[in-house]
């Protein structure tokens, strides 16, 4: 049953296969559940704190072993 199913769908050519996933991946958009702009605010401002945050971090990183192996090697 699996075989003829495969079968039918090969058989449509390559414009039955686009229209296909064309309609696959607008049945799947409808079911997302998109962010209201609250949320959306929300979740930009953390990433924009978390990228800061991570930014700061490997800045100190990189002038403390910047100044460790310039005290090494002078």
């Amino acid at each position: 049953m699996v075989d003829e199913k495969h079968d039918t769908e090969e058989s449509k050519g390559l414009f039955g296969r686009i229209n296909l996933f064309y309609r696959q991946v607008v049945a799947e958009l409808r079911k997302v559940v998109w962010p209201t702009q609250k949320q959306l605010t929300t979740y930009t401002a953390v990433v924009f704190v978390f990228v800061g945050f991570i930014i700061a971090v490997v800045s100190i990183l990189d002038v403390a072993l910047t100044k460790i192996v310039f005290w090494i090697f002078g």
